[in-house]
């Protein structure tokens, strides 16, 4: 008898795993519990303030490690929508994510899901941060590259001061796309985005969250409880004229991917000091080198704020799938985490 078929498999979630430039991406795809919520808003602040017990089962230890995120897939709350799906990741649920969303369209395309139409597929996604569209370049059943037409972004503020302990007077630029980004010219911490300094820039993100928590307050104007930065994201600039992104994220890792929804939040940030219009074509590339294409496509508003349409193309690869079982009697379905993998930041997971 197949183990996995055998009663006590009968509780199980099931994933494929997927990454998307590096940075890896699971989508849950069958096995999880109904979330509650009239819409995909609602249903992220139930995981967030009601009940985080399958986020933390899928996201911490033993079944899981720092670098990664899980993505939920729900049946959608919008009309005329392909699948829901929301961010999962160590410290709570988010609304959005460019590298996150290429992985849920790859795999929805090449698990069946959404039928395939060569040369391009439309899906439609419902997220927490409201509509994506994405158009899939597919050939062989395959899924080639994925172009995101997310939501507006805007900027909040540029050359924002922030006050800190260990590099006295910083500036950063506050920016919306798709989540809240503090974007920091990495030179003023006296890094540089390159691996072998990856630790030193996840703690130092971190450490930055937490003094613009105490000292920025950001609220969506359509969207209320959008209400935080989530994200500092440190810029370079390389001789390619490429923007060098390194988006570091709770409890203290940094993105293997060039981060989609930062790199959204950087093209508003070019857009209002004139550096980019619309049309423009930037390229961003990770800490590792894997890419994305940034493209400003249109403009419109935000409540009262002038927001950049981006357009966000790169690749994701499945690379297998799993099965988690749910165990009543398991010691640690509630998860954990060390610092000695997840960083000295980790107690701040609560």
């Amino acid at each position: 008898m197949n183990s996995l078929s055998a009663p006590n498999w009968q509780r199980s979630i099931e994933l494929l795993q997927v990454h998307c430039q590096g940075e890896i991406g699971k989508v849950i795809v069958g096995g999880a519990p109904e979330i509650p919520g009239a819409t995909m808003l609602d249903k992220m602040n139930y995981i967030n303030s009601v009940d985080d017990s399958l986020r933390r089962f899928v996201t911490f230890e033993p079944r899981a490690s720092v670098a990664m995120s899980v993505n939920l897939l729900v049946a959608p709350c919008q009309p005329d929508t392909d699948a829901g799906f929301i961010v999962l990741q160590a410290d709570r649920a988010h609304p959005m994510s460019g590298s996150n969303c290429i992985c849920v369209v790859t795999a929805l395309l090449e698990s069946g899901r959404v039928t395939i139409q060569e040369p391009e597929t439309v899906v439609r996604l419902d997220t927490p941060a409201g509509l994506i569209v994405a158009h899939a370049r597919c050939s062989n059943g395959r899924c080639l590259s994925v172009s995101l037409d997310n939501v507006p972004a805007f900027v909040e503020a540029l050359d924002q001061t922030i006050e800190t302990p260990r590099w006295g007077r910083l500036k950063a630029d506050i920016a919306y796309g798709g989540v809240y980004y503090a974007i920091v010219d990495v030179e003023q911490v006296g890094l540089e985005i390159a691996p072998r300094h990856a630790r030193a820039l996840a703690e130092a993100g971190i450490e930055l969250k937490a003094l613009l928590a105490e000292q920025i307050s950001v609220q969506h104007p359509e969207l209320p409880d959008i209400d935080e930065i989530a994200y500092v994201m440190f810029r370079g600039r390389d001789d390619d004229g490429a923007v060098r992104t390194c988006t570091t994220l709770k409890p203290g890792r940094v993105d293997r991917s060039p981060c989609g929804t930062g790199s959204s939040a950087n093209l508003a940030v070019l857009h209002a000091r004139g550096e980019l219009q619309i049309g423009d074509v930037r390229k961003s590339r990770s800490i590792i080198g894997g890419e994305f294409l940034a493209e400003a496509i249109g403009l419109t508003m935000v409540g009262d704020r002038a927001a950049v349409l981006p357009r966000i193309t790169g690749q994701a690869w499945i690379y297998g799938r799993e099965q988690l079982r749910l165990d009543d009697d398991d010691p640690f379905a509630f998860g954990f985490a060390l610092s000695d993998s997840w960083g000295p930041q980790v107690d701040e997971l609560g």
